[in-house]
């Protein structure tokens, strides 16, 4: 494990954009269901290579996809409802409770700006 300061840097920025999104902007439903989504990829991605010097960027982002495909696949069962996660709790952000085929096209989208912008 290796301290990467320019990945936390960028951890730190994505994740005050998201909470930004999530309080602030929140009426703004583009930037709330689409920029959100794509920057959540992001997020995962630098915050990964943070502390692992992983080399193969490209696995990496399709497990982080993998990852948030199964998230979605779960709000298709409406499993924070089942575990009784009432809305606006930390678990129901987390996880949620839509399921929708334009938050898989977002995670895509993130994972290639991902790619693109990790380019050295």
């Amino acid at each position: 494990m290796k301290f990467n300061s320019r990945y936390f840097l960028i951890t730190l920025i994505i994740l005050l954009i998201e909470v930004a999104i999530a309080t602030v902007l929140q009426k703004i439903s583009f930037v709330r269901a689409y920029l959100g989504d794509i920057l959540v990829i992001i997020l995962i991605y630098c915050f990964i290579r943070t502390f692992f010097p992983i080399k193969n960027k490209e696995k990496l982002l399709l497990g982080i996809f993998f990852f948030a495909v199964f998230v979605e696949i779960l709000q298709y069962f409406k499993l924070a409802t089942f575990f009784g996660m009432g809305k606006g709790t930390i678990g129901y952000i987390l996880l949620g409770n839509y399921f929708s085929w334009e938050d898989i096209l977002c995670y895509a989208t993130g994972c290639f700006f991902a790619l693109i912008g990790d380019k050295k």
